[in-house]
């Protein structure tokens, strides 16, 4: 059976609560960032940019059976490890299983305070694109 979104962003929280340090937690990050698919040069145009974002983030959607696949791409190796951990959790999820989250994995696993205030607003920028294309689809 298909796991639900609250089963994910747990798993997600989880996983993030084995690391005590900071640190590592951002290793984590890193390695979530290497995992992300390849990402078209072709599709690194401005429409895919997010705005928001101090480091250039590009994020590519496509809808199957109803429900949103992103992909993404970022210059910066923290960023993408940020938009790669958004799109384990809310790629291959309907519109509305989007629109009913709040979002509150990232606070639950305390990233916004662990970010430069430039990149907790990236991070609310990324979460606002896949908010919009998710109302966009509906």
């Amino acid at each position: 059976m298909e796991k639900s979104l609250k089963d994910i962003e747990n798993e997600v929280v989880d996983e993030f609560s084995m690391f005590d340090e900071w640190l590592d937690k951002y290793e984590y990050l890193i390695e979530l960032g290497k995992s992300l698919n390849n990402y078209p040069d072709s599709k690194k145009t401005d429409d895919k940019l997010i705005k928001g974002c101090q480091s250039r983030v590009w994020l590519d959607s496509k809808v199957e059976d109803g429900k949103i696949f992103f992909n993404a791409d970022s210059d910066a190796i923290i960023t993408k490890g940020i938009i790669s951990l958004l799109i384990k959790i809310y790629s291959g999820r309907t519109p509305e299983e989007i629109l009913s989250s709040d979002f509150s994995v990232a606070d639950r696993i305390g990233l916004k305070e662990n970010l430069s205030p430039t990149r907790a607003n990236g991070l609310v920028s990324m979460i606002a694109k896949i908010r919009e294309t998710a109302a966009e689809n509906r």
